[in-house]
């Protein structure tokens, strides 16, 4: 007697730079014999999980490892208000490159998750454009300005579910792999980790903005001494942000846990280096084979599927 497959949703989580390990875990996923009947996403996973959606993956890949400090700076557009980042240069990059579709004519189906700005609620967004979906999802406070849906401010998913299993199970999902990017972040800006100095540019080379870009903001107020115990203004705003996010998460993943986690190890990646796609796909990767054993035992992977 055979049964049959279950429909298998992947739940992709926010974390900005630290999101491009998504195209790693599916990557593996699919090596593995894993294929995915739906994915959605929050912030940066809805980005990836609409790159996959749209069938657009082999092309996203290759430009988020092509990706320089320098093409990064080009897409920041200053805003006076609302963020700092009005978002449109990305926004108009990714309509030129990939084809802006609607999401209920996707191969796949695909959702992506929001904040309502003024109330609070919790925004599934399952229709229209799919580059609006994401410019709403990835619209993190402060950073990017709110996009206007309808009349309606919203902000990034990940205030509200950083992980969006639930979106997942909504949208019929019997098997959830969930894929968290902040399962290592408390603490991550009071240690000493060498790599989070690694860099493809000497920073003797590097212009002050570059610079400042490479840390994300934790660069824009003077370092902390190694001999002060007291932390800077931004690390503290910084490890209170991932507090924040690591409960959240923890908090929506014990009401509603999915049946596979897979946890990145991505604390060394800070918040805006998305030149170091490589090492994040590398990281995705990596978390992807410590999960193969409980994807085995619940009858996901393929007989042919390798350990990646």
């Amino acid at each position: 007697m055979t049964t049959s497959k279950p429909t298998i949703g992947l739940a992709l989580g926010g974390g900005a730079a630290r999101g491009w390990a998504h195209i790693g875990v599916i990557r593996a996923l699919e090596e593995a014999g894993v294929k995915p009947d739906l994915v959605c996403g929050t912030s940066i996973g809805a980005l990836v999980g609409a790159a996959y959606a749209t069938g657009e993956l082999d092309r996203f890949e290759r430009w988020v490892v092509d990706l320089g400090i320098r093409e990064v700076v080009r897409f920041l557009d200053l805003s006076l208000s609302g963020g700092l980042l009005k978002g449109q240069r990305l926004m108009q990059f990714f309509r030129r490159t990939f084809e802006d579709r609607h999401i209920e004519s996707l191969p796949l189906p695909f959702g992506a998750v929001a904040t309502a700005l003024t109330s609070g609620a919790e925004v599934w967004l399952r229709d229209g454009s799919v580059v609006e979906a994401v410019r709403a999802s990835i619209a993190l406070p402060a950073l990017f300005t709110p996009a206007n849906r309808n009349g309606d401010l919203l902000v990034d998913g990940g205030l509200v579910n950083p992980v969006p299993i639930t979106l997942a199970k909504a949208m019929g999902a019997e098997v959830v792999i969930a894929v968290d990017l902040n399962s290592d972040l408390l603490g991550r800006y009071f240690r000493n980790d060498p790599q989070s100095d690694s860099s493809e540019v000497s920073e003797d080379a590097r212009p002050e903005l570059l610079r400042k870009l490479r840390s994300g903001f934790g660069q824009l107020l003077p370092a902390r001494s190694t001999a002060s115990p007291t932390p800077s203004l931004i690390e503290v705003v910084a490890s209170s942000l991932n507090i924040m996010q690591v409960r959240i998460t923890r908090s929506r993943m014990a009401g509603d846990p999915a049946d596979v986690v897979i946890a990145p190890r991505l604390a060394h990646l800070s918040l805006m280096e998305f030149h170091r796609g490589q090492e994040a796909i590398d990281a995705g990767r990596r978390a992807v084979a410590s999960a193969l054993p409980v994807l085995h035992d619940l009858g996901l992977t393929s007989s042919s599927g390798q350990a990646p």
